[in-house]
C-alpha cells in the first residue's frame, strides 16, 4: 500500500539518522568577506523572482509528504508557514491521491492553509512512462491549485526500494508533453543530483526549472535501509552528486532557473548556493521535524535561516539577491576537483567583482 509506505518514510525520517554521510559540497565554498560592504544590513532586499512570482526570500519549503492521514497536519503546518513568510512550498508525490482520491485532502490542505502561496504539485517521472499523461498531471495540479508542477526524478530511490519501478524509458518524452499544462514544469531530483548532460536534455524538453536535489541531505537509500534492512540501501547510502557540484553543473549548462536542494541547513549555505548561481534553495528535513510540532516552529526555523542569509549578504556587500549571485566565491577541495575535471573553470566565481 502506497499510504503505508508514505507513513514509513515520515516516521523513519523523524526517528532515524537518514542523512547522507557525504557532505553537500558547500564546505568547499568560501564567500569573500568585504570589510567595507557599503550596504545597510537593515535595508537588504531578500526578495526574489520565482517563475514570475515575487517571493520574500529565495527559499522554498521543499516537497516532503502527503498520502497518509498523519501527513495532513504536517502539510498544513508547512503551508501556514509558507503563507506567513510568502515563500513557495512543494507537496510530496501525489501518486497516492491519484490512485486513491480519499487521500487527496492530505495534499489539498496546503491550499486551504495557504491561499496566496506559490504551491508546487508533484508527480514521478517514471509514472509518465507507465501510462500517466495530461489527465493525471492536471488532477495533481487542480488538487492543490498549484502554480507549478514538479516532476521528480528518483531512479536511485526506485532502484533500492523493494516496490521500486525501474523502467525509466521514455520519461523525457513524458516530461516534454507536460508543457501543455500552461504552468512551469520543474524537474526535481530527490537526493542524487542532476548532471549537466541531463540538465541540457531537460532544457531541450522545455522545462522551466531544475531542482538539483543533490547528495548531502536526506538519503532515500538510508530510509529504505531502515524500512527493509536491505543491503542495497546500505551500499548506495551515499550515491550521487553533492548539491554544490550539481548546482554549478546545472547553472552553467542551462539558462533555466535552478533550485539548490540537498542538505541546506543554514543561511550561509543558502548564500553560497546563490553565489554559485542558484536562483533559490529548498529545505526539507529540518522543517519536517518542526512541522510535526507546529507552524510556529517551522516559521521560527525559517526565520533563523533568513536572518543568517541577510547577515551573509551584508558581509559580502550584497544589497539584493542579484548582487549576491554576482559576489566572489572561492571553490576549493573535492568540489573544485570535480568541477574542473568536468570542464568548469572555478576561477570565474572567485573574480567577478574586479
Amino acid at each position: 500500500m502506497i499510504d503505508a509506505r508514505k507513513l514509513d518514510h515520515i516516521l523513519i525520517s523523524l526517528k532515524k539518522n537518514v542523512e547522507s554521510k557525504t557532505k553537500n559540497g558547500f564546505e568547499d565554498v568560501t564567500l569573500v568577506h568585504r570589510a567595507l560592504p557599503d550596504v545597510n544590513k537593515n535595508e537588504i532586499d531578500l526578495s526574489a523572482n520565482f517563475f514570475g512570482r515575487k517571493i520574500s526570500a529565495p527559499i522554498i519549503i521543499a516537497s516532503m509528504t502527503g498520502g497518509h492521514e498523519k501527513a495532513k497536519k504536517i502539510n498544513e503546518n508547512l503551508a501556514l508557514a509558507a503563507q506567513e513568510l510568502n515563500i513557495p512550498m512543494g507537496v510530496g508525490s501525489q501518486r497516492a491521491a491519484i490512485e486513491n482520491e480519499r487521500l487527496a485532502h492530505t495534499y489539498s490542505i496546503a491550499r486551504e492553509a495557504a491561499p496566496d502561496a506559490f504551491l508546487i504539485a508533484n508527480l514521478g517521472a517514471v509514472q509518465f512512462s507507465k501510462g500517466y499523461g495530461m489527465k493525471e498531471a492536471r488532477k495533481a495540479v487542480d488538487m492543490i491549485g498549484a502554480n507549478a508542477l514538479a516532476v521528480h526524478l528518483n531512479p536511485l530511490h526506485e532502484a533500492v526500494q523493494p516496490e521500486g519501478e525501474t523502467d525509466f524509458r521514455g520519461c523525457i518524452n513524458g516530461i516534454e508533453k507536460l508543457n501543455k499544462l500552461g504552468i512551469p514544469i520543474i524537474a526535481k531530483e530527490t537526493g542524487a543530483g542532476i548532471a549537466k548532460e541531463e540538465a541540457a536534455l531537460l532544457e531541450k524538453a522545455e522545462v522551466a526549472g531544475i531542482d538539483v536535489g543533490g547528495l548531502g541531505g536526506t538519503s532515500f537509500p538510508a530510509v529504505e535501509y531502515y524500512r527493509k534492512k536491505g543491503t542495497l540501501g546500505k551500499v548506495f547510502w551515499d550515491w550521487g552528486m553533492p548539491t554544490a557540484v550539481s548546482t554549478v553543473e546545472c547553472a552553467q549548462s542551462t539558462k533555466l532557473q535552478v533550485i539548490a536542494t540537498g542538505g541546506i541547513r543554514s543561511g550561509i549555505e543558502v548564500a553560497k548556493a546563490l553565489a554559485l548561481e542558484a536562483n533559490a534553495c529548498g529545505i526539507a528535513l529540518p522543517l519536517l521535524r518542526r512541522a510535526v510540532k507546529s507552524d510556529k516552529e517551522v516559521i521560527k526555523e525559517l526565520g533563523r535561516i533568513i536572518e543568517e542569509l541577510r547577515t551573509a549578504m551584508f558581509l559580502v556587500g550584497a544589497a539584493n539577491v542579484a548582487e549576491l549571485r554576482n559576489c566572489d566565491a572561492v571553490i576549493t577541495g573535492k568540489t573544485k576537483e570535480w568541477l574542473e575535471s568536468r570542464g568548469i573553470d572555478c576561477k570565474k566565481f572567485a573574480n567577478r567583482r574586479r
